[in-house]
């Protein structure tokens, strides 16, 4: 097959019309021809650090919508679904991902669990990274968010650590608001990433120590306005991500959309597509063409240098999407889960006030870190209670893998006015995970998702919503497309029904269990700090 319109060459930095031939998924030839034309030839654009798992949909229906977008790989961290099910469901993610013309390229999970201060549904440790690292088909070892272990020279991660070097696969960092000479020790134990970086000081600390930065856009984490300044200097230690990206996100654009701000922003469109199409696959060595002769014919037709508005994608040579119309057919996909908790009362959700002050979570909006302060608490019968007047609402996490008392604390910056959210997509260790006015919205909405072995829910005094994640209690197998209509559905409830003003009120939800960042976050086993990595008190003790 042949292709004419006007080649984008990155490396020699160029724009000149031609024609690529490509044979049996390969390019065979690129020549300067006479011409002109209204269309740009691209290589594609590469996600190079994802959770598939957080957009609720398997890698197969994930493919079917990014390839619309101009996206041909993913660089994926299978860190969720290994933390509810273990290697297994990075061996179900790898093999969904192959039914599909996509290029998935999963890493090994470092941290599973997270962290021993919350109940996992599995545990990975020295021998099953050895095992994966084996595996041609791990590119990685995926985001080391222990770094405490790092700099402590913790033996069991500094043993996964040593196997990646052994066989020679890059590591990816997961270090947020380290700086100075514990950046350094943590870069130097060969660590060479990192995409949760949230200032322009932190990711500039890092990058003059020679580690290379991710600047994300997620559905909750955004972080491009503070670190695409670094851009134009840094181009070739800089990539794109999302990270975490709803389902109704991902219909509205992928890695094109931070190609585009970028290009709005006066960076040079050069530094731009290298950022977005190169640095991915030469970091992690990964078998994506970059329109050179003899690459796999991996690239994209767009309408324009602005917008990066795609006319069609190409995967080894396979035209899998063209204006806005994917080709990629759904595979049936097979049920795996691990959810054994059963249904609460609303007594398990009440909290018996041990003092008149409590700590708050401060949640914010499109961040994955959080804040804290200390409020007077609201009493009725002895039990502390949901503030809606300030915004002090009660959260829970209750552990999925067995039966046990729910945790409890108070979360602001929520706004929920009735009613209450759940979800099981809780990070790291995805137990369930709520926010709401009253202990009944609460029980009712933890109780959807355990009908429903994971989902989303939300309730309000008149009504109930839920969608169903029966895969590991955090996917669905439903089409991708229809799933982002529910999702929008339900979101859309959030928002106008029960008051919540936040901008994606359960990807929020989803990090206020995520210990391993600061500040205050809330496990099933109590209200941890994560400054000081220790758990810590919702009541504060009275003086005297």
């Amino acid at each position: 097959m042949n292709i004419s319109a006007n080649i984008v060459d990155i490396p020699n930095r160029q724009i000149y019309f031609g024609e690529i031939i490509f044979e049996n998924g390969k390019i065979k030839s690129i020549e300067k021809k006479e011409g002109e034309s209204n269309l740009y030839l691209l290589p594609g654009f590469v996600d190079a650090h994802v959770h598939i798992e957080s957009s609720m949909l398997v890698p197969s229906e994930f493919a079917r919508i990014a390839v619309t977008h101009g996206t041909v790989a993913t660089v994926s961290d299978p860190h969720e679904i290994a933390n509810v099910i273990g290697i297994e469901g990075v061996y179900f993610m790898i093999k969904n991902g192959k039914q599909v013309p996509f290029k998935f390229n999963f890493g090994a999970p470092s941290c599973v669990p997270a962290t021993s201060f919350e109940t996992a549904g599995a545990v990975i440790g020295v021998d099953g990274i050895e095992e994966m690292m084996q595996n041609p088909d791990i590119k990685y070892l995926a985001a080391m968010m222990n770094y405490p272990g790092v700099l402590f020279e913790d033996a069991e991660v500094m043993a996964k650590i040593a196997i990646a070097k052994k066989y020679g696969k890059p590591i990816d960092g997961h270090a947020p608001g380290l700086m100075g000479e514990d950046a350094r020790k943590y870069i130097s134990a060969g660590i060479s990433t990192d995409h949760e970086c949230f200032t322009y000081e932190e990711a500039l600390g890092k990058l003059e120590k020679g580690m290379k930065i991710l600047i994300r856009e997620g559905s909750a984490a955004k972080n491009f306005e503070a670190l695409i300044a670094l851009l134009p200097k840094y181009a070739d230690r800089m990539m794109f991500c999302s990270d975490d990206k709803h389902p109704d996100d991902l219909i509205e654009g992928h890695i094109n959309q931070l190609a585009a701000r970028a290009v709005a922003k006066d960076c040079d469109i050069f530094d731009v597509l290298q950022v977005a199409c190169i640095n991915p696959v030469e970091h992690y060595n990964l078998d994506v063409g970059q329109m050179k002769i003899g690459d796999a014919a991996d690239f994209i037709l767009v309408h324009d240098l602005d917008n990066f508005k795609v006319k069609a994608t190409y995967i080894n040579g396979e035209l899998v999407a063209e204006e806005g119309k994917s080709f990629i057919q759904p595979v049936e996909t097979e049920i795996i889960n691990n959810f054994f908790t059963e249904k609460k009362s609303p007594q398990d959700f009440q909290l018996k006030a041990k003092s008149d002050q409590i700590q708050v979570i401060k949640a914010i909006d499109d961040e994955i870190v959080t804040d804290s302060f200390f409020s007077k608490t609201k009493i009725e019968n002895g039990f502390a209670i949901s503030d809606l007047e300030n915004d002090n609402l009660k959260m829970t996490v209750v552990n999925r893998y067995k039966n046990e008392t729910p945790a409890m604390a108070f979360i602001n910056n929520f706004n929920l006015k009735k009613g209450a959210i759940a979800s099981c997509v809780g990070h790291d260790s995805h137990n369930i995970i709520a926010v709401g006015t009253d202990d009944e919205s609460l029980c009712r909405a933890v109780n959807l998702i355990i009908e429903n072995q994971g989902g989303i829910s939300a309730v309000s005094p008149e009504e109930e919503k839920v969608l169903p994640l029966p895969i590991a209690g955090i996917m669905t197998n439903v089409d991708g497309y229809e799933t982002a209509k529910a999702y929008s559905e339900i979101d859309s409830f959030v928002k106008n029904e029960l008051g919540c003003t936040l901008t994606a009120p359960f990807m929020t939800l989803s990090f206020m269990a995520l210990l391993v960042i600061p500040q205050l976050k809330l496990s099933d086993k109590g209200l941890f700090d994560g400054k000081e990595f220790k758990f810590t008190q919702v009541f504060i003790p009275e003086k005297g």
